[in-house]
């Protein structure tokens, strides 16, 4: 099962449980220049231009973390992509898989703007920009 927790709650899970693995699935582009979460490994889930899934992303993922029972926490920009990729996990036997809902820059305003009322940056939690 695949749980879904806020950006907040993430970072409480992340302190409590040092053996949870934070993987940020967004692209090169947006790891880079929007932003990231300190400590997190980025394995992008797909890459621009062609936006095909990373037909490596599972064994990546397998590379940086010691058990398949231990918490992986998936974030992209607003929730989707991170959990298609823990989809993608739990179908290789992943155990404990947390989508972090709203993502880095959480959902749109009403002026199509992200950023402004959710996410991990939203949300004052660390992060650190190329």
């Amino acid at each position: 099962m695949i749980e879904n927790l806020t950006p907040q709650q993430t970072w409480d899970l992340l302190q409590q449980h040092p053996d949870a693995v934070l993987i940020d699935v967004r692209t090169k582009i947006e790891h880079d220049f929007v932003g990231r979460p300190l400590n997190a490994f980025h394995i992008p889930w797909k890459e621009a231009p062609d936006w095909q899934v990373n037909g490596q992303f599972v064994s990546l993922v397998e590379k940086q973390v010691a058990s398949k029972n231990a918490p992986i926490l998936l974030l992209c920009r607003s929730g989707q992509r991170s959990l298609d990729a823990a989809k993608a996990l739990e179908e290789a036997g992943f155990k404990r898989l947390i989508n972090i809902i709203d993502g880095f820059e959480g959902p749109l305003d009403s002026h199509n703007h992200r950023g402004n009322i959710g996410g991990w940056r939203f949300n004052n939690l660390p992060w650190v920009q190329s």
